[in-house]
């Protein structure tokens, strides 16, 4: 879970009650929270507190309620938070990159001194992945693969709460793999993108796009994936399932609820996860337990294909033994598709996945997509840096004394700078060195200063 650079999230409580002294007949007013952080429960349940009071006493409320927001400790991973605001505790666990996938959240814990007894909240940001798919669960394979190919596809609801829920469910079926495109919860016709997205002299954008408008049925019938459901249901009855229909069926103002699209999938159907769901709704079980194993199998699914990639770009990494102390480190090999496709054969995903299909197909199509440049620069980043930091290890490993013996003054004083840059970008880009290297590379940088004429010294020491 991280902080988005280009865009902010904005969590909202919509009042509207009748009034006869509006011109409308009713009073309207929204309480928006603003944050870079995609803590969606979290921040739905703070403004379900604080909104009813806001509405009834104004600014003075919201300003308490700041004052006693920016006394919270900041989310650090892997650590549980007591949030009070109100008269009221908000427990939350952050989740953390170390976290097993699909393990249980938030337990109770220090609760002795917390009164009144804390609201906890089982995620920070899950949503009920079952209630949001119910009407569409025999497709979850096919929007699963829209989502990794990073597809343009427009969700048309009735309100934005479920337009917004059913684009975060979507957006959220591919973890633990980042959806590295952008999506638009709610997007409208004010928004400054509407020219841009409905244009036709060229392709849709990479994004997902919640909708309630019915003007949009008209102005994005030519994109090629479009969702249109009904109102998200309690889990306690399975809504009619809907239907893939041809694009050209798009009527201006009937459309039924259904998935608009001419995508052929890769992969086929898994039809025993679509019988346990529906048997678990004959049973009454839990939504929080369908909910799981949804979200278990799309896991599972994800990890099945991205395993592969990982263990492919894995090769790329230079043996240890290549990074020696006096040049700079050895570069990743590139990532070649046709090489990977052929560790497909004995290490591919059939290994780990039930599922019959074209796999290499969709590989190929995956590679195009906006989510393969995002997975690929950030594994590329991880591994460079971990490349840095073998390499100031074997720095220090290295005798530098013995080194210096033939060397010029104009050498020494290179490696002085080299080492002095090398340290400022581990500190900088938190690079994966424990503290004593870096206090070891900084003696060695104090040891060679120290050889030189003292001119030199004070220039080096004094830049």
């Amino acid at each position: 879970l991280q902080r988005e650079a280009a865009h902010y999230f904005g969590y909202v409580y919509f009042r509207q009650v009748k009034d006869s002294s509006m011109k409308r007949g009713y009073f309207q007013k929204s309480l928006v929270l603003v944050s870079r952080l995609p803590y969606v429960n979290l921040f739905q349940s703070l403004l379900q507190l604080i909104a009813p009071e806001y509405f009834d006493k104004l600014e003075p409320c919201l300003e308490a309620v700041c004052n006693e927001i920016d006394q919270w400790p900041p989310p650090v991973p892997g650590q549980t938070l007591n949030l009070p605001v109100m008269g009221v505790v908000i427990q939350v666990r952050i989740p953390s990159r170390v976290d097993k996938p699909g393990s249980s959240p938030v337990k109770q814990f220090n609760q002795e001194n917390l009164l009144p007894a804390p609201l906890v909240l089982p995620s920070i940001h899950e949503l009920d992945l079952f209630r949001c798919f119910q009407p569409v669960l025999i497709h979850i394979q096919m929007l699963w693969e829209l989502m990794l190919l990073g597809e343009p596809i427009v969700v048309m609801a009735p309100s934005p709460t479920v337009s917004s829920e059913m684009v975060l469910a979507l957006t959220s079926c591919l973890a633990p793999l980042k959806y590295c495109c952008d999506y638009r919860p709610y997007f409208t016709i004010h928004d400054s993108e509407f020219k841009e997205y409905t244009t036709r002299t060229q392709a849709p954008p990479n994004i997902v796009v919640g909708v309630t408008n019915p003007f949009f049925i008209k102005t994005l019938q030519h994109w090629p994936h479009i969702l249109r459901v009904g109102e998200l249901r309690m889990s306690g009855d399975l809504p009619k399932q809907v239907k893939v229909k041809k694009l050209n069926k798009l009527r201006t103002l009937d459309t039924k609820p259904g998935i608009y699209t001419s995508y052929k999938t890769f992969l086929h159907k898994d039809k025993t996860l679509i019988k346990r769901l529906l048997k678990g709704i004959q049973r009454k079980r839990p939504s929080e337990v369908q909910s799981a194993l949804l979200r278990r199998h799309l896991l599972e699914l994800t990890q099945s294909f991205i395993i592969p990639l990982e263990h492919y770009i894995a090769s790329l990494m230079p043996l240890q033994r290549a990074i020696t102390p006096w040049k700079n480190p050895p570069q990743i090999r590139p990532f070649r598709q046709e090489d990977f496709m052929k560790t497909l054969e004995h290490a591919g995903p059939q290994l780990t996945c039930v599922l019959k299909g074209d796999w290499l197909g969709l590989y190929r199509r995956f590679f195009k997509s906006p989510n393969f440049d995002g997975w690929y620069r950030q594994r590329h980043k991880e591994m460079t840096q971990k490349l840095e930091a073998l390499h100031l290890e074997a720095i220090c490993d290295a005798n530098i004394v013995a080194w210096m013996k033939d060397k010029s003054e104009v050498e020494i004083v290179d490696l002085v700078l080299k080492l002095r840059e090398k340290l400022v970008r581990a500190r900088c880009q938190h690079l994966p060195v424990k503290e004593e290297t870096l206090q070891r590379v900084a003696l060695y940088i104090d040891t060679v200063i120290g050889s030189l004429p003292e001119d030199l010294q004070a220039v080096l020491r004094h830049p």
